[in-house]
C-alpha cells in the first residue's frame, strides 16, 4: 500500500536540486539597496533552507553514500556544511543593517555555489548512478525528516517570508485580503 507520502516524494537527488534551485533563487532576490526588513526576511529563509538541507543530507542521503562509494567531494561535503553554519551563525547574530551582513551573506552564497557545484557536477550523478534503486525510498526518508524539522521552525518561516515581501507586495496582499472579507461580510448578510 502506498501512501500519500509515497506518491508526492521526490527521489532524494531531485529534492536536493530543488533545494538548490530554491536557495539561488532566494539569493537572486537579495539585493544590498532593499531595505533591512526585506534584507532580514530573505536571508533568514536562505539561512533556514541551508540549514535544513544540510540536516538531511548529513543524516539521510551522504549515510547511504558513503556506504557505497568514497570520493573527494563527498569528503569535502560535511566540513563545507561546517563553514555554511559559521556564516549563518553569523548572520543570525547580526541586524540587517550591520555593514557586515551584506558581506557575510555573500561570503556564505559563495560557499553555497561552490558546494552545488561539486555536488551537482560530481556527488549526484554517482548517487544517480549507484544508488538508483534506493533514491525513491532515501526520498521520502528526506521529506519525513524535512516535515519534522521544519514544524517547530514554521513561525519562524512564516515571519521570514512576510519580512522578505516587498512593501509594494504586501499592500496588495493587505488590499486583497481585505477585499476578500468585504465581499465575505455582503454576502454573508445576503444568506
Amino acid at each position: 500500500m502506498t501512501t500519500v507520502l509515497d506518491r508526492l516524494s521526490p527521489y532524494a537527488t531531485n529534492m536536493i536540486r530543488m533545494d538548490h534551485t530554491h536557495v539561488l533563487a532566494t539569493f537572486h532576490q537579495y539585493k544590498t539597496t532593499s531595505a533591512p526588513r526585506v534584507k532580514q526576511g530573505l536571508a533568514g529563509t536562505i539561512c533556514l533552507a541551508l540549514e535544513i538541507h544540510a540536516q538531511l543530507e548529513e543524516e539521510i542521503f551522504y549515510p547511504a553514500l558513503r556506504a557505497v562509494t568514497d570520493n573527494e567531494a563527498l569528503r569535502k561535503a560535511v566540513p563545507e556544511h561546517n563553514e555554511m553554519k559559521r556564516l549563518i551563525a553569523q548572520l543570525r547574530a547580526m541586524q540587517p543593517t550591520d555593514a557586515r551582513y551584506d558581506d557575510t551573506l555573500m561570503e556564505l552564497m559563495r560557499d553555497v555555489m561552490h558546494h552545488v557545484a561539486d555536488e551537482e557536477t560530481t556527488i549526484l550523478p554517482e548517487a544517480e548512478r549507484l544508488l538508483q534503486d534506493r533514491l525513491g525510498e532515501l526520498g521520502r526518508k528526506m521529506t519525513q525528516r524535512r516535515l519534522a524539522l521544519l514544524a517547530p521552525r514554521s513561525g519562524r518561516l512564516a515571519a521570514d517570508m512576510a519580512r522578505a515581501m516587498p512593501a509594494s507586495s504586501m499592500a496588495l496582499v493587505a488590499g486583497v485580503v481585505a477585499g476578500g472579507l468585504l465581499l465575505g461580510n455582503r454576502l454573508a448578510r445576503r444568506v
